[in-house]
């Protein structure tokens, strides 16, 4: 296992338990990511955010999203092994548009999941978050590749749940591309709605982490730069659950 040099792990680490969030810019998440892997087939997997099936859940209200999904089991210090294709589920006090249904998404390709970029961001995860729980043995990891969509007639809703918590641990949220958009600020909030901090993804690479115990998170919509032109905003998420 690769660990982060002690400076830049005590500079985001202070970060989290400070304030439960850290933004990231993409040339410093880089180079965290490259201490932990490889990134040579990262063209490959941005790509594959275009091969991403329709979110069948979210058109029944007229919201237009893409995703694959996929669970993964690691070891605080072990190996990162894919799980049986499952649903995901959220209860309805975290999500208050889809809580307490099972949603089949289709599986993320496994090209991709046995690609270097992923073991990379998958295995800088683990560490990271491992190191702000110690006394974790092991994780239940969710991963959720989404493109967003906008229109000239609709705005793409990043987050259509609103401001939420994702009833986890940590999130990593990492752009990969920003397409003929304008916003999609994130926002960071305290229990009581208060808005702690807010930026914008807007360079590959570029990051959130979260301890999602303590703050919530929320998306502003995303509207064309160029009505008659495609646009899109595409992100990694991938949470990371205590398993006993």
């Amino acid at each position: 296992m690769s660990a982060l040099p002690p400076s830049d792990h005590e500079d985001f680490a202070r970060s989290i338990r400070d304030s439960g969030f850290r933004f990231v810019a993409g040339a410093d998440m880089r180079a965290h990511l490259l201490q932990h892997g490889s990134l040579d087939d990262w063209d490959a997997f941005a790509a594959s955010w275009n091969d991403l099936a329709p979110d069948a859940y979210l058109a029944q209200v007229g919201r237009h999203r893409r995703r694959r999904h996929a669970v993964f089991h690691a070891g605080r210090d072990g190996t990162i092994e894919r799980q049986p294709h499952q649903p995901h589920y959220q209860a309805l006090s975290y999500n208050a548009l889809q809580g307490d249904i099972e949603r089949w998404f289709e599986p993320l390709r496994q090209d991709i999941a046995d690609g270097a970029s992923l073991g990379t961001v998958l295995g800088f995860c683990r560490d990271f978050f491992s190191t702000l729980a110690p006394r974790t043995a092991a994780w239940r990891i969710e991963l959720h590749q989404f493109r967003i969509e906008a229109g000239p007639d609709r705005e793409g809703q990043p987050t259509p749940e609103g401001v939420h918590r994702d009833g986890v641990d940590y999130v990593l949220v990492l752009l990969i591309d920003r397409h003929n958009i304008v916003s999609g600020t994130t926002t960071i909030h305290d229990r009581d709605g208060t808005e702690l901090g807010s930026f914008t993804l807007t360079a590959p690479l570029d990051a959130a982490l979260v301890d999602d115990g303590r703050v919530f998170h929320g998306v502003t919509a995303v509207t064309p730069q160029d009505p008659s032109r495609e646009a899109h905003r595409d992100v990694l998420v991938v949470t990371f659950r205590a398993q006993a």
